[in-house]
C-alpha cells in the first residue's frame, strides 16, 4: 500500500525538490547582480524533472562527494550542490561593460514565476494527502 502512495506523490516530490533547488540557483543569480564577470545561471526544469523521473536520484546527488586522502579520514559530502547535472549559463539579452550576466528583471520574474509554481506543487500534494486520508477514514 505505501509503494503505491509513493508513487502516487513521486513525481510531485520531485517536483518540489527542482523547484527549490531552482530556487536557489535564482536566488544565487540575483545576490550576484553586481558582481564583475558573474554569469547568471539557470537549468531546464523539463529535462532535469524528466531525468530525474526516468533515472530517479542518485545517493550521491545531494552534493559533491569529497575526496579521501587516507583511509583514517572521515568520508563526508560537501555542502551546498545540487542534484541537478546541467546548470546551464544565460544568454544575456544586453551585455554589462563588467561581463556580468545578470539581468535582474528575468531574474525577478523567473524567481516569483518558480515560487508560485512551488507553492502549487506544495498546494497540490497538500490536497492529495487529504484526500487519501479522507478515503482511508471510515464514517
Amino acid at each position: 500500500m505505501f509503494d503505491k502512495l509513493d508513487n502516487a506523490l513521486r513525481f510531485q516530490q520531485e517536483a518540489i525538490n527542482l523547484r527549490a533547488e531552482r530556487q536557489q540557483v535564482l536566488a544565487n543569480n540575483i545576490a550576484n547582480a553586481d558582481t564583475p564577470n558573474f554569469k547568471a545561471r539557470d537549468f531546464d526544469f523539463r529535462a532535469e524533472l524528466n531525468r530525474v523521473m526516468e533515472q530517479g536520484r542518485s545517493e550521491s546527488s545531494g552534493g559533491l562527494s569529497l575526496a579521501r586522502t587516507s583511509a583514517r579520514h572521515i568520508p563526508g559530502q560537501a555542502g551546498g550542490g545540487a542534484g541537478v547535472r546541467d546548470l546551464l549559463y544565460r544568454m544575456p539579452d544586453q551585455p554589462s561593460l563588467d561581463g556580468n550576466t545578470v539581468d535582474m528583471d528575468r531574474e525577478r520574474s523567473a524567481f516569483a514565476d518558480n515560487s508560485l509554481r512551488y507553492q502549487a506543487d506544495v498546494t497540490f500534494v497538500s490536497r492529495k494527502i487529504q484526500g487519501l486520508k479522507k478515503a482511508m477514514q471510515s464514517e
